[in-house]
């Protein structure tokens, strides 16, 4: 597998960053939920993630990053916003820092000509993705080499300097390729996932991932066509928006748990009401002047939104059934 490579100066380091060429079909995406970064994809794109890892276990030169930027980056394939870019670093032999991230982002997207190509080996992934396969059909309760704890640092999965990065030792790395590259074996309702570093991370594919990816961009469009102009949300990362959510519910709780908080509530609860039906009267005061839809959308209502309609558009895409013509027997 060729790879193209560009030396690049990063937080005063020396970086061999190692990139996919533009012809490579396979395309990723990333978003942040119930706490867990996921990296999505399909069969395919799992088994060529698979083969960075393992090759990436193998690096011998210092400050190597394998970067995985547009034109391979899709939109995510459940309410349509932008993917982070995604690193993979080598634990023991590049030090990757939040200000080399940042430079490494700011720089994106790479453009002009690459420093050289390098062939990408990966010799002995396919073996041992055979031998993790022969151990599913082993007979119940044979034996089987123990798990033992690793101590130390092991693998870290977190989004640094607007980079979805993985940081794993050698042995970690190698795990993760043969329960990448095996996705897609066990398989339910079409989508398989892999843990990394969990509950941080997280590698889920889908077989109909494109058509999940078009299905969502075409429902984002819908959803915010229905709505007013300003109706869309300033663009903000799902790391923060998910901390921010915490945080204001944590705070919410802290005040109500205060004595005098009480007394407050009671008097914030009458005028509340009042203020509630002075909403609603201008609400419907508003609705036929206004039938399109809400000036202002939460950033959650309406990424549930556009989940939901999503599962309609790929509904209304699927091939019309004919009803076969009952014969009497």
């Amino acid at each position: 597998m060729k790879l193209h490579r560009r030396r690049l100066r990063l937080d005063g380091r020396d970086y061999t960053v190692v990139t996919l060429r533009p012809g490579t079909p396979s395309r990723f995406s990333t978003n942040f939920y119930h706490g867990t970064w996921h990296v999505l994809s399909d069969w395919g794109g799992a088994r060529l993630l698979g083969r960075l890892l393992w090759g990436l276990a193998y690096q011998r030169v210092p400050g190597t990053v394998v970067l995985i930027d547009r034109p391979h980056l899709d939109t995510n394939p459940f309410d349509a916003e932008p993917a982070d870019p995604i690193a993979l670093v080598p634990a023991l032999l590049t030090p990757f820092t939040h200000k080399a991230a940042r430079d490494l982002r700011q720089r994106l997207p790479l453009r002009g000509a690459p420093d050289g190509t390098v062939r990408w080996h990966t010799h002995g992934l396919d073996t041992a993705v055979a031998a993790q396969r022969s151990q599913r059909d082993r007979p119940r309760g044979s034996w089987q080499a123990p798990w033992i704890r690793p101590r130390g640092f092991t693998e870290r999965v977190d989004r640094i300097g607007g980079l979805v990065t993985l940081t794993a030792t050698p042995d970690l790395l190698e795990e993760h390729a043969v329960d990448v590259s095996t996705l897609g074996d066990s398989a339910f309702h079409g989508m398989d996932y892999t843990e990394l570093n969990w509950p941080n991370g997280e590698v889920q594919v889908f077989r109909d991932y494109r058509e999940r990816v078009s299905a969502a961009a075409v429902a984002r469009r819908e959803i915010l066509s229905e709505a007013e102009p300003a109706a869309e949300p300033a663009a903000e990362p799902a790391a923060e928006r998910n901390a921010g959510a915490k945080a204001g519910t944590q705070a919410g709780a802290k005040a109500l748990a205060k004595p005098e908080s009480k007394a407050r509530a009671k008097t914030g609860a009458r005028a509340g009401t009042r203020a509630e039906a002075n909403l609603e009267a201008e609400a419907g005061a508003g609705a036929d002047a206004n039938p399109r839809g809400p000036s202002r959308l939460d950033p959650y209502a309406l990424n549930r939104l556009i989940w939901d309609r999503g599962t309609e558009v790929r509904r209304r895409r699927l091939p019309a059934q004919t009803s076969r013509p009952r014969t009497n027997a």
